[in-house]
């Protein structure tokens, strides 16, 4: 029996019993942590945007170029998309399980770049992006100002969008950084229909001219070769560029009138910075805020990431403007965290149990210290099998483990017992 080898060569089961304890104790460093299992298949996500367009137009100039392609990519299982009114469109394709994640982002980046030539300019420009989602958020963090500050949703929205956003997104473990509820600065123009209808223009005449006008135009240098000889000097020539400022806006030129005037953005609507779009708004207890979705990277320890976004975010809240608060309003590991922290009871709990059956029962030393070894024993080294399988510690493979416990602790007083019970009708052995 493979019981009678370790009996007769005691030094090879405690060096068995170590290798186990300290493969599992490193286990227990790198064994990934979160809620559930990973069990969603690696997703993809295609988003767009088409500024103006409804659903029904979103979903005949976007949706279909786009999914005739994707669709049928290696290893896809299936997709789903949405068309908003407001000029949006999400596309999320879902893949075998146990497939990379990179390399399914790479496949449908390829199959999109197919079909942007298909895509209506203005989503050409405002770009099409993929990458790799999980479905995993691990926190979701408010950044809003307090009762004394005047922080317009705006500014809070770009502050974050420089200064806080890439950091997190920098956080090992971290998948995705998202924002929700951003106003984004905008140079928002405003239309005098009726000065326009009495001038004859239309409001494609100011787009027009403000797409022509507002450029970065690269004009070269002076004194460049080929050149005379006796040519001393050579700059760059730099012009205003892109503009900037409502009055820069305002300032471009429409037409010239055939006496002599000019008529100016400005003769026709109103210029002024706002938000690019105020759909949605975001408030914590009645102030101004911006919510940040932090999505957790594949295989990612919840609980490690979590602390290093935690610690980043206090980190950044040190050089916030005066007012600028911030607040996690959810965080996934909270629940997790209680579940090792009542595993641990537990296993304290059947640790002192069978201590004390064992030597109220038996009476000696012995056979207390036999399980009060090989119980912590089996249960670290588990963590090490749960690592080699590629698993997680989540909330089901800990619950599995408290039941283990209750089994472990009950074969443990079983088997002292009966081992006493054999060393005492047979002394000799």
């Amino acid at each position: 029996m493979i019981s009678a080898i370790f009996i007769k060569r005691p030094r090879l089961a405690i060096v068995i019993a170590i290798v186990i304890t300290i493969a599992g104790a490193i286990s227990l460093t790198r064994i990934p942590v979160a809620q559930f299992p990973d069990i969603v298949p690696p997703r993809v996500q295609v988003t767009a945007n088409y500024p103006g367009a409804s659903a029904a137009v979103v979903e005949a100039s976007v949706a279909e170029p786009l999914e005739a392609q994707i669709v049928g990519v290696d290893k896809m299982i299936y997709m789903k998309s949405t068309s908003g009114d407001d000029g949006s469109y999400n596309l999320t394709v879902s893949f075998q399980p146990g497939t990379d994640p990179d390399t399914d982002t790479v496949n449908v980046n390829n199959r999109v770049q197919t079909a942007l030539a298909q895509l209506p300019q203005e989503v050409q420009l405002q770009g099409v992006t993929v990458l790799k989602r999980s479905s995993a958020i691990l926190q979701f963090i408010n950044l809003y100002g307090d009762s004394k500050s005047k922080l317009s949703p705006t500014f809070i929205t770009s502050y974050a969008t420089i200064n806080v956003l890439d950091e997190l997104s920098r956080v090992p473990g971290v998948g995705q950084a998202l924002l929700f509820g951003k106003l984004n600065y905008s140079m928002r123009i405003w239309f005098d229909t009726q000065k326009l209808t009495s001038l004859n223009l239309q409001p494609s005449d100011i787009v027009a001219a403000i797409q022509a006008q507002n450029v970065q135009a690269p004009v070269g240098r002076l004194g460049a070769r080929p050149v005379a000889n006796d040519q001393q000097v050579q700059m760059n020539v730099e012009t205003q560029g892109q503009l900037t400022t409502p009055k820069q806006f305002g300032d471009i030129v429409l037409r010239a009138n055939p006496d002599g005037s000019v008529l100016r953005v400005r003769d026709v609507a109103r210029v002024e910075m706002g938000a690019q779009n105020e759909d949605t708004e975001t408030r914590i207890n009645g102030r101004p805020a911006v919510g940040i979705a932090m999505y957790l990277a594949p295989d990612a320890n919840a609980v490690k990431t979590a602390k290093l976004v935690t610690a980043t975010l206090q980190k950044l809240s040190k050089s916030f403007p005066p007012g600028l608060k911030e607040r996690v309003v959810y965080d996934s590991t909270v629940f997790v965290s209680d579940t090792i922290r009542e595993v641990l009871w537990t296993l304290g709990e059947a640790f002192i149990l069978v201590v004390l059956v064992v030597f109220l029962f038996l009476g000696t030393l012995r056979a207390t210290v036999i399980p009060a070894i090989a119980v912590p024993v089996s249960l670290i080294g588990a963590f090490a099998v749960l690592l080699a399988l590629g698993y997680s510690a989540n909330t089901v493979s800990l619950l599995a483990l408290v039941l283990a416990i209750g089994i472990v602790v009950d074969d443990a007083i079983f088997v002292v017992e009966n081992f006493e019970r054999v060393m005492a009708e047979e002394p000799l052995l």
